[in-house]
């Protein structure tokens, strides 16, 4: 199943909905009490989401055309939000960084997170090296501490895209990467949260990201160094991994501060990440002089 979170034009309140294709259902028409996020659909367990699939696939509950809303972040509310860099060798290169033995982890702040066709907003003060990054992100579905590697990926609930945007000066300026890459808006997500089930291999996956129209990054998910069960585990293995927990695992190559000329966003830039099997990913900028 496709979950998303939903507002109503005219409004900035937020509802759980199942999408399916063009369409919306929301999950307050399909159960009563109903979960009102995500994080309280993955709180109630594999029992909850059974009753709802059993509700979608009973109820004539009535469907909305998706045009006629907006998204909010495909996450509210996430126990933790682990971001993994340095995770695939062409973006290590390019960036002039070396791929630890260890995975390299940095935690976001909440505030940072938004929706699927969001404008995020930053000033021009406090940078001009605004880059973009395609990431998967991985939803935790139960707690999960010393998870094998084998059993890793039983633990998770489902899968979302993620635009890790960076202010790269910040990011070389400071010996942590948690401000430069928490401004406000700063970490989009969705459009939807994919259900593990309907993802047979996390690890072959087609991801892209295109700036105002031209390709920049065109890479697999297969060319991570280290794989999403791998992650998961090394994790696990140091603290208790809650339901809801979203974990961003790394851009392949092609960002903006490597390139020559470099690409940095701009102000009313669009940039779109993508991932098969879940959808993409429109964020507008604009920079506050």
């Amino acid at each position: 199943m496709r979950f998303a979170h939903l507002s109503a034009r005219d409004s900035d309140s937020l509802q759980l909905a199942v999408i399916d294709g063009e369409e919306a259902i929301l999950v307050s028409d399909l159960l009563s009490p109903s979960p009102k996020t995500l994080q309280e659909l993955i709180a109630g367990g594999d029992e909850l989401l059974d009753r709802l699939r059993a509700a979608f696939a009973e109820a004539a509950a009535p469907r909305h055309p998706i045009d006629g809303f907006g998204f909010g972040s495909a996450v509210i509310d996430p126990p933790a939000i682990l971001a993994v860099g340095l995770n695939y060798a062409a973006h290590s290169s390019e960036l002039g960084l070396k791929t630890d033995t260890a995975p390299t982890v940095f935690t976001l702040w909440p505030n940072s997170l938004t929706g699927h066709g969001r404008t995020t907003e930053w000033p021009r003060t406090l940078s001009e090296s605004i880059d973009y990054e395609a990431e998967l992100g991985v939803i935790i579905g139960r707690p999960a501490k010393d998870v094998s590697a084998d059993d890793a990926l039983d633990v998770v609930w489902g899968y979302t895209a993620v635009n890790d945007i960076t202010a790269r000066d910040i990011q070389f300026a400071e010996a942590q990467w948690c401000r430069c890459k928490s401004f406000d808006g700063f970490t989009p997500t969705g459009p939807v949260v994919v259900t593990a089930d309907e993802i047979a291999d996390p690890q072959d996956l087609h991801i892209w990201a295109v700036v105002d129209g031209h390709t920049v990054q065109d890479a697999s998910t297969g060319q991570m160094v280290r794989s999403v069960a791998t992650l998961i585990a090394h994790l696990s293995s140091s603290v208790t991994l809650q339901p809801g927990t979203l974990i961003s695992t790394g851009s392949p190559g092609g960002a903006g501060y490597s390139r020559d000329p470099q690409i940095f966003l701009r102000d009313r830039s669009t940039v779109t990440v993508g991932i098969d099997g879940i959808g993409e990913l429109t964020t507008h900028c604009r920079i506050l002089d």
